[in-house]
C-alpha cells in the first residue's frame, strides 16, 4: 500500500435492508485490512419497501451525533426483524441498547431534526445513480451490490489500491 491517503468509501445503505446486513461483513474486513487510515461513511437510502427505513435512517443520524452511529447501525442491521415487528419503539429501544440518549432519539424522530440530512442523502444518491442498496462508491466508482455482492469487495480493494 502506498503512502497516499486512501480515498474515502460511501456505503450507501437502507438500515432496514438484509443485503446490507450482509455486507458488514465486507466492512469489517476492510477496516481490518487498511485500519484507521480508511474513511467509511454511512450514507442514507432508505428503500420505500421498507416501512420503517426513513425513520431507521433518521435515528441513526441522531446516532451519529451523539458519537455512535456505527454502533447504532450495526445493531440495527443485527435487529431488522425487530424493527419490522415494533417500528419506532424498538429504534428507540435498539439506542438504548448501544448507550444511547434514547430519549433525545425518540425525540429527534418526532421534530424531525435529521430529515433533511435524510432527504438530502437520498436526493444526492439518485443524482448519482444509486439505486438500491447497498452501494459503494469509491474513488469516484459506484459498485452497486443490490443485485450481487460476489467480487464487490475485491472491486473495492482494488480501487483502494490495497
Amino acid at each position: 500500500m502506498s503512502d497516499s491517503p486512501l480515498p474515502r468509501v460511501e456505503f450507501w445503505c437502507d438500515l432496514l435492508c438484509p443485503d446490507c446486513r450482509t455486507s458488514l461483513d465486507d466492512l469489517h474486513a476492510l477496516r481490518a485490512r487498511f485500519g484507521e487510515a480508511l474513511t467509511i461513511e454511512l450514507r442514507h437510502f432508505p428503500l420505500e419497501k421498507h416501512k420503517y427505513a426513513y425513520p431507521a435512517a433518521e435515528a441513526a443520524a441522531e446516532a451519529f451525533e451523539q458519537g455512535r452511529g456505527w454502533e447504532f447501525a450495526e445493531a440495527l442491521l443485527a435487529r431488522l426483524e425487530d424493527v419490522e415487528r415494533g417500528g419506532a419503539q424498538a429504534l428507540v429501544e435498539i439506542a438504548g441498547s448501544v448507550g444511547l440518549d434514547a430519549d433525545e432519539v425518540d425525540t429527534a424522530l418526532i421534530d424531525g431534526r435529521h430529515m433533511l440530512l435524510v432527504d438530502s442523502d437520498v436526493a444526492e444518491g439518485r443524482a448519482i445513480g444509486v439505486k438500491g442498496t447497498p452501494t459503494y462508491v469509491v474513488a469516484g466508482k459506484r459498485l452497486d451490490g443490490g443485485q450481487s455482492q460476489d467480487g464487490l469487495f475485491d472491486r473495492i480493494v482494488e480501487l483502494l489500491g490495497g
